[in-house]
C-alpha cells in the first residue's frame, strides 16, 4: 500500500481528475472545451489541466517552458496572481484533486502558447492531443462569436438593473427569452439516430451527449460490457447514480472494483437470466440500444427513444 507521501505526491500531478475519462489518451472536444478559462480576457488553458491532457508531468512540463522562456512572450502564457487564482478556485471549485495545494501559483497558456508548447512536447500522445485542443479553441470561439449579439443584449440587461431596480422585474421575460433562444440554437439529441458501419466516432459522442444530459439518474442494461462503459458513464455530471445491468463476468467486475476505489461508484446488478435488447435509462426517458455500448458505430444500428416508462423495463430484469 502506498504510503501518504506518495499519495500526495500522485494527487498534485494529476488535475480535473473528476472532469476527464481515465482510460485511454483520448478525449472528447466536449472534454477540453470545458478546461478552456477566460482570465484576463483570453481564452487559456491552465497548466495542469495541458499536462493531463499530454500525459505529462506538470513540472517536467513547465521545466521545458522556463528552459526556452524566450519562445513564451506574455501573450503566450502568463503566471495567475493570487487573487486570480482564489477567484478561480470560487468558480469553478477547485479541490485537492485538481492540486488545490498547489505551492506555485499556475501559469495559463492561451492558444498561440499551447502551439508553441507543442513543440516541445514531441510524443504521439502531444500531437494527437494538441490537434483536438486546436479543434477545442476553434469552436468555443465560433460558439462566441455566433451568440456575441446574444451576450451584448444580457449586458446592457445587467447594466439597466443596476441602474434601476424597478425596470428589473421588468426584464424577466426579455431574458427568459433570450436564454430560450440560445437554447434553441444549441445542438439537440435526437430521439432516434442511426449510425452505419464505422460510424464509431458519432455513435460514442451521441451516447456520451445522453450520459452528460442526466439531472438524476442512469441506469444501463447491456449484455457485454467492459472498462470502456466505465470511462464512458465517468462523463456524467455529480451527484448522479449510475447502474450497470448485466452478465457476470469476472474480468469486468475486478476493473469495476479498481475503478470504485477510486472514482465514483457505479453500481452492478446482475442479470437474474438472460437478455437479448439493450437499453439505457436516462432519468425517465428510456432508449432502446442496437448494439452494446462498446460496439455502438461498428456495424449498422439505431439508438431510439421509447415511449416506456423507466418501470416498465426495469420489472423484467425481476
Amino acid at each position: 500500500m502506498a504510503d501518504s507521501k506518495s499519495k500526495k505526491k500522485n494527487t498534485e500531478l494529476v488535475t480535473n481528475c473528476d472532469n476527464l475519462p481515465q482510460t485511454g489518451n483520448v478525449f472528447s472536444q466536449h472534454d477540453i472545451e470545458r478546461l478552456i478559462l477566460t482570465i484576463r480576457g483570453e481564452q487559456v488553458i491552465l497548466d495542469r489541466d495541458l499536462a493531463f491532457l499530454y500525459q505529462v508531468e506538470v513540472k517536467q512540463m513547465n521545466r521545458q517552458v522556463k528552459r526556452n522562456i524566450e519562445r513564451f512572450p506574455e501573450d503566450f502564457m502568463f503566471q495567475l496572481t493570487k487573487e486570480e487564482y482564489n477567484s478561480l478556485k470560487c468558480q469553478i471549485g477547485t479541490s485537492n484533486k485538481r492540486g488545490g495545494d498547489r505551492r506555485a501559483l499556475p501559469y495559463a497558456f492561451t492558444q498561440q502558447g499551447i502551439g508553441m508548447l507543442s513543440g516541445l512536447l514531441r510524443s504521439q500522445v502531444a500531437i494527437d492531443t494538441n490537434i483536438r485542443i486546436m479543434r477545442a479553441f476553434v469552436n468555443m470561439r465560433r460558439f462566441l462569436l455566433s451568440n456575441a449579439q446574444i451576450f451584448h443584449r444580457l449586458d446592457n440587461v445587467e447594466q439597466k438593473q443596476l441602474e434601476n431596480k424597478v425596470w428589473m422585474e421588468q426584464t424577466d421575460n426579455k431574458i427568459n427569452t433570450i436564454l430560450a433562444k440560445m437554447e434553441d440554437n444549441s445542438p439537440k439529441l435526437l430521439p432516434e439516430q442511426i449510425f452505419g458501419t464505422g460510424c464509431v466516432w458519432d455513435a460514442w459522442s451521441y451516447v456520451s451527449d445522453l450520459i452528460r444530459s442526466a439531472k438524476q439518474k442512469i441506469i444501463l442494461i447491456d449484455n457485454f460490457v467492459d472498462d470502456r462503459v466505465l470511462s464512458l458513464l465517468d462523463k456524467r455530471a455529480d451527484g448522479i447514480e449510475a447502474t450497470i445491468h448485466t452478465r457476470y463476468y469476472e474480468s469486468f467486475l475486478t476493473d469495476l472494483k479498481k475503478h470504485n476505489d477510486q472514482y465514483r461508484e457505479i453500481k452492478f446488478v446482475q442479470f437474474p437470466h438472460r437478455n437479448h435488447d439493450r437499453f439505457l435509462i436516462i432519468d425517465n426517458d428510456v432508449y432502446f440500444l442496437g448494439a452494446s455500448v462498446k460496439d455502438m458505430g461498428v456495424g449498422l444500428c439505431a439508438i431510439t427513444k421509447l415511449q416506456a416508462s423507466p418501470e416498465t423495463i426495469l420489472q423484467f430484469l425481476k
